[in-house]
């Protein structure tokens, strides 16, 4: 297969705080460097992004060293915690930005969505924004002209075409934007985490459309995402980031993933236990405090425990206003990044659920006993005030904790040792 990008050294600096050098003869030497082509001489020094340490320097790489090429008709999944320099490197491949260090050579038109609503005007219908964005991404007029029908009919959103955008919902606004992107006759597709904005049903579309798009057609994808069963079911080759560096790239999907849920996920720093310790999670309804997995006794796991004991989750959170639709509640994942259910409390049934008030609220829900499989497993957070308007949406980097089962049977003989699937339930027989 021919080669279409191949990334030589490329590095990507970005400078915190104030954006001059201190001086006016420092900044004209960065002005004549850079007129010269050269390289910033005040950038030669810098730390890794390392977001979870404090830093010596104001410069930080964002990416650094960055060296792999993709082959035609290869769907690219690139994964990694946030702030490990995805975002930037797709930046840079679809040119909104340019590298500090190194070169891209990229063979063929780019197509890209970055960001809902990139290339598009509030105050223009849908109509009028096709045409915009699919100029902005580099098609002719009568090339809009004569996909036009089969965008709107793919996003759904024919009601509402001569509509402002500004008046379309962000699942709306995300369903347009692929639809354009996605009907580029470009050869290369590149798409940032905004798929998660749509809802279910819209999301496998895309994918399902990213796979005709790389399978049927043999272009290339570059698609970056937090859902691992996504990555593992469209993606024939992953990329796993980490502190702005490639530390795993290949073919085999299923062990990148693993290796990045093992090691670099943000939930390995949770085991049984998290707090808001920087209020990055405050919005006007809620405010979490503290997510836990606890035992019997209300001791918090944070270590192994048999899939026969009693496990417990429980929510600290500070309600700042009450809505009738609002729910919280946790999703469960296996290690491969896959759904396993979701549990919510709903204010909604004072016989089932207790009442939410004003001010600390703690909610407490018991897994059922000798239900889940031995492994580990993420436990995510969520919150909504309906369904599909999402506070924390499921599988977006919310508060996240980790749990790991064992086994633990002693009275059950015949399963000494795992068993196959991701539940495992000790279900009742009888003889009839």
């Amino acid at each position: 297969m021919a080669k279409v990008i191949k990334v030589e050294n490329l590095s990507k600096a970005y400078q915190l705080g104030n954006f001059g050098t201190g001086t006016i003869s420092r900044d004209l030497e960065r002005f004549w460097a850079r007129m010269r082509g050269k390289e910033d001489p005040f950038l030669k020094i810098g730390e890794i992004n390392d977001r979870t340490k404090k830093g010596e320097s104001d410069i930080v790489w964002s990416l650094k060293d960055i060296n792999f090429e993709v082959e035609q008709g290869d769907a690219v999944g690139i994964i990694g915690r946030n702030g490990a320099g995805k975002s930037t490197l797709l930046k840079i491949l679809s040119r909104v930005t340019s590298p500090t260090t190194g070169s891209v050579k990229v063979k063929g038109r780019i197509s890209s969505l970055l960001e809902v609503g990139t290339g598009f005007h509030p105050e223009l219908s849908g109509r009028e924004n096709i045409f915009l964005n699919g100029a902005i991404l580099g098609m002719r007029k009568a090339e809009i002209k004569r996909k036009f029908d089969e965008i709107v009919d793919f996003a759904g959103v024919e009601r509402y075409i001569d509509t402002p955008v500004k008046r379309y919902s962000s699942g709306m606004y995300v369903r347009l934007a692929f639809a354009v992107a996605a009907h580029l006759e470009s050869e290369i597709l590149i798409v940032d985490e905004v798929l998660a904005v749509g809802d279910a049903e819209f999301q496998k579309k895309c994918l399902g459309k990213m796979g005709d798009i790389s399978k049927g057609e043999g272009r290339t994808v570059l698609f970056v995402s937090h859902n691992m069963a996504a990555i593992t079911s469209f993606c024939k080759t992953a990329m796993l980031l980490t502190n702005g560096s490639i530390y795993n790239m290949g073919k085999d999907v299923n062990q990148i993933i693993t290796t990045y849920l093992t090691n670099f996920d943000t939930m390995d720093q949770n085991k049984g236990i998290w707090n808001n310790l920087n209020s990055s999670y405050q919005n006007v309804y809620f405010s979490p405090i503290k997510f836990e997995i606890k035992d019997e006794g209300g001791n918090t796991i944070n270590y192994p425990i048999a899939n026969n004991k009693k496990i417990f989750i429980e929510i600290t959170a500070e309600i700042n206003e009450l809505d009738p639709a609002f729910t919280v509640g946790y999703a469960l994942y296996d290690d491969q990044g896959q759904l396993i259910y979701w549990s919510y409390h709903a204010d909604t049934d004072e016989n089932t659920w207790p009442k939410l008030k004003i001010g600390i609220n703690i909610l407490k829900s018991e897994i059922p006993i000798r239900t889940i499989n031995e492994g580990k497993f993420r436990i995510e957070m969520i919150a909504s005030l309906h369904y599909r308007k999402w506070i924390l949406e499921p599988g977006n980097n919310n508060p996240a904790i980790i749990l790991e089962i064992v086994g633990g049977l002693s009275d059950s003989p015949l399963w000494i040792m795992k068993r196959p699937g991701i539940l495992a339930p000790v279900i009742k027989w009888t003889s009839i």
